[in-house]
């Protein structure tokens, strides 16, 4: 775990449970192989709009299927689409399948805008990989207000309109 995130966590977060896993690069691993523990599991979706100037990390809970054209009327944004891996490692500093809120901690410039679903922003605590595909954090609310604050990102809280 990135050692920034290790203090972090210790110092703002001791109550929130971490387990160790085998890695899990999708939700479908994540529910295979991730150990029972409390907080809502969500995935995180690093996204862009069509010219690329603007960037986001959307977060849902890990069965709601996302409908980016409605979200990109909400935001607004035009065209939005998934960002290649390589704009998620500029950005955030990290690969895909270990992609979480943590990943913020990279983005000193706040040039990526958090989204988060209604229902992420309203659960007692939600799972989080700390910077590696092989561990999980559960969350509490109040230790996900504190990160952002440290992180300086504020986050978009939206009904994020679902796929038929």
């Amino acid at each position: 775990m990135h050692h920034t995130l290790s203090r972090w966590l210790a110092s703002n977060a001791g109550d929130c449970p971490l387990v160790e896993h085998r890695a899990v690069h999708t939700i479908a691993e994540a529910l295979m192989h991730v150990p029972a523990m409390p907080g809502l599991m969500v995935k995180n979706l690093f996204v862009r709009d069509e010219k690329g100037r603007r960037h986001w990390l959307v977060i849902v809970p890990c069965d709601k299927r996302i409908d980016l054209a409605a979200l990109g009327r909400l935001l607004p944004a035009n065209k939005l689409s998934m960002a290649l891996p390589e704009r998620l490692l500029r950005h955030l500093g990290i690969a895909p399948g270990s992609v979480s809120l943590f990943a913020l901690l990279h983005d000193s410039t706040q040039a990526v805008e958090l989204v988060l679903d209604q229902a992420v922003w309203e659960a007692e605590s939600v799972q989080a990989h700390p910077l590696r595909n092989t561990a999980t954090v559960a969350l509490s609310h109040g230790a996900m207000v504190r990160f952002l604050a440290h992180t300086g990102h504020v986050p978009r809280i939206l009904p994020i309109p679902a796929a038929n």
